[in-house]
C-alpha cells in the first residue's frame, strides 16, 4: 500500500479537522432593548444589521429575559439557573427605599466565584473565551474593587469591561455607549481566533440611559420622523442605529473571515425598553415591572443550514434557556452541575417541540426608576399570572391573570373569571418560590 505524500495528508488532516471543528458561539447581549425596538419586530426603527439576522436566522416571538433589569438576567445566561435561585434579583447594587412598606430581603449583590458559568464550561472543552463590554456581576462597578469578581475570574480568557456614559462629563460625540469600541475589540478577537473554537460574548450598553448620541444621528432620526405611537425619543433611535451597525460589522467580520457557515449567533437583550423613552407596544409597561413590556424581547438565532432562513416560532423561552440550548448544539453533555434552563434547540432545528414548560419570574424588590412593586409571575402556555407581594402580606387580593393569547397587552384581568386557573397557577408559582428558597420581602 502506498504512503500518501506528506503534503497531501496534511491537506486531509486539514479537512477533515474543519469538517469536524466545532461550531463558535458569538452571543450579542443589547441592554434595555424592547421587543418592539426592532425593525424585524415591527418596530418604527431602520435596523438593517439585525433584521439580516433574523432574515438568515429564527426570530422568537415568546422570548423573555429571566429578570425586569438587568444584573439578574446576565446572572441567568451566565449560569442557566433563575437569579431567585441565585438570589441574584436585583440590579447591583440595588438602591434603598426607607419609605416603602416592605422591607426587600438580603440579597446577593454579585455573582459568586464558585457558579460555573458559560465561560468556565466552554474553555474546558478547548474553547477560547471572551467576554468585552457590559458585566454588572461584581461587588463593586469600578476598578480596582470590582477585579476579584471580573469576567476572568469567571471563565473568559480575554475581557474588556466598559461603563454607561455619564451626562455632562461624556462626550456624545464620541461613542457615547462604547457600542464602537467593543466591536472593535470584539471584531479583533474574531481575527485572532479564526483557527480556533471560540465563545465571544458581545455584551453592549446600548440603549440604556443616559440617552445621549452624536448631533448626526440624532439628526438623522429627526429628519426622518418616527411612528408618532411609538413616542420614540430621536436620541433612542439613533442609539439603536449604532448598535445595529456595530452587529452589521460583527455579522460582515464572520463571513470575510469565513466563520459565518460555522458560528452559531444569538442576538436577545437582557430585559424590557424603558417605558418614558418610548412605547413598549403592543405591551404593557417596560423596563423594571414584570408586565410583558419589562421582560418579553427579541431573541434571534443563526446557524447557516443548520436552522432554517426566515423562520419564527412561537416557544415559549427565557434566559436561562440559552445554556443548555448551547450545550445541545454544540453536542456537549448536559451540565454537570444542576441548572433550571431547558434547552430549545429542537425548535432551532425543526427537530422537536418546545415542550410543555411554565416560566417564573421573581422581584422581591421596589424599583424607582419604574415605579414597579414587590412581585411575582408565572407563564403558563397562554396564561399570565402576577402576584403582588404588597397585597399579599396585607391579606388583599393580591392576582392578576391574562390570557396572552387574546390579550398581549395585559389590559384585562380574567382572575375572578377563571378562578380554576387562578387557583391552579397560584400553587404552582408558591411551590416554585419554596422549592428554590426564593427571598420573599417581609412587613416592616
Amino acid at each position: 500500500m502506498k504512503k500518501l505524500p506528506i503534503f497531501l495528508l496534511t491537506i486531509a488532516v486539514l479537512l477533515l479537522y474543519s469538517c469536524n471543528k466545532p461550531p463558535n458561539i458569538v452571543i450579542i447581549l443589547a441592554d434595555d432593548l424592547g421587543w418592539n425596538q426592532l425593525g424585524c419586530y415591527g418596530g418604527p426603527y431602520h435596523t438593517p444589521g439585525i433584521d439580516s439576522l433574523a432574515a438568515e436566522g429564527m426570530r422568537f416571538t415568546d422570548a423573555y429575559a429571566s429578570a425586569p433589569v438587568c444584573s439578574p438576567t446576565r446572572a441567568a445566561l451566565m449560569t442557566g439557573k433563575y437569579p431567585a435561585r441565585l438570589h441574584l434579583t436585583d440590579f447591583i447594587k440595588g438602591q434603598e427605599f426607607p419609605d416603602s412598606l416592605l422591607v426587600q430581603p438580603p440579597w446577593q449583590k454579585y455573582l459568586p466565584l464558585q457558579e460555573i458559568t458559560l465561560g468556565e464550561v466552554f474553555r474546558g472543552q478547548g474553547y477560547r473565551t471572551a467576554l468585552f463590554g457590559k458585566w454588572h456581576l461584581s461587588r463593586e462597578k469600578r476598578p480596582p474593587e470590582s477585579e476579584a469578581y471580573n469576567p476572568d475570574k469567571q471563565g473568559f480568557d480575554e475581557y474588556m469591561v466598559t461603563y454607561k456614559p455619564v451626562r455632562g462629563v461624556t462626550d456624545p460625540e464620541w461613542d457615547p455607549h462604547n457600542v464602537d469600541s467593543i466591536t472593535e475589540r470584539s471584531v479583533r478577537f474574531l481575527e485572532e481566533n479564526r483557527d480556533h473554537p471560540f465563545l465571544l460574548i458581545v455584551s453592549h450598553n446600548a440603549i440604556h440611559d443616559p440617552v445621549m448620541e452624536s448631533r448626526n444621528r440624532i439628526a438623522g432620526y429627526e429628519r426622518g420622523g418616527m411612528t408618532p405611537e411609538y413616542r420614540v425619543v430621536p436620541a433612542l433611535g439613533a442609539m439603536v442605529s449604532r448598535l445595529d451597525e456595530g452587529t452589521g460589522r460583527l455579522l460582515k467580520k464572520l463571513k470575510d473571515l469565513e466563520l459565518e457557515e460555522n458560528t452559531i449567533v444569538f442576538f436577545c437583550s437582557d430585559n424590557g425598553g424603558k417605558e418614558s423613552y418610548a412605547s413598549q407596544r403592543p405591551f404593557r409597561k417596560g423596563k423594571g415591572w414584570l408586565y410583558e413590556g419589562g421582560i418579553r424581547v427579541p431573541l434571534i438565532v443563526r446557524w447557516p443550514a443548520k436552522i432554517d432562513a426566515g423562520a419564527s416560532t412561537g416557544a415559549i423561552t427565557a434566559t436561562i434557556d440559552i445554556f443548555p440550548t448551547l450545550l445541545d448544539l454544540v453536542g456537549l453533555p448536559p451540565a454537570g452541575h444542576s441548572i433550571d434552563g431547558r434547552s430549545f434547540a429542537g425548535v432551532l432545528q425543526g427537530n422537536g417541540p418546545a415542550g410543555d414548560r411554565s416560566h417564573f419570574w421573581h422581584y422581591p424588590h421596589y424599583h424607582r426608576g419604574s415605579g414597579m412593586k414587590p412581585a411575582s409571575a408565572l407563564r403558563k402556555g397562554k396564561y399570565k399570572l402576577i402576584e403582588w407581594h404588597e397585597d399579599l402580606l396585607k391579606g388583599e387580593e393580591a392576582w392578576e391573570l391574562y390570557d396572552l393569547d387574546s390579550d398581549p397587552g395585559e389590559a384585562r384581568d380574567i382572575s375572578r373569571e377563571n378562578p380554576a386557573m387562578l387557583e391552579e397557577m397560584r400553587k404552582d408559582l408558591h411551590h416554585w418560590r419554596s422549592e428554590i428558597s426564593a427571598q420573599m420581602p417581609e412587613l416592616k
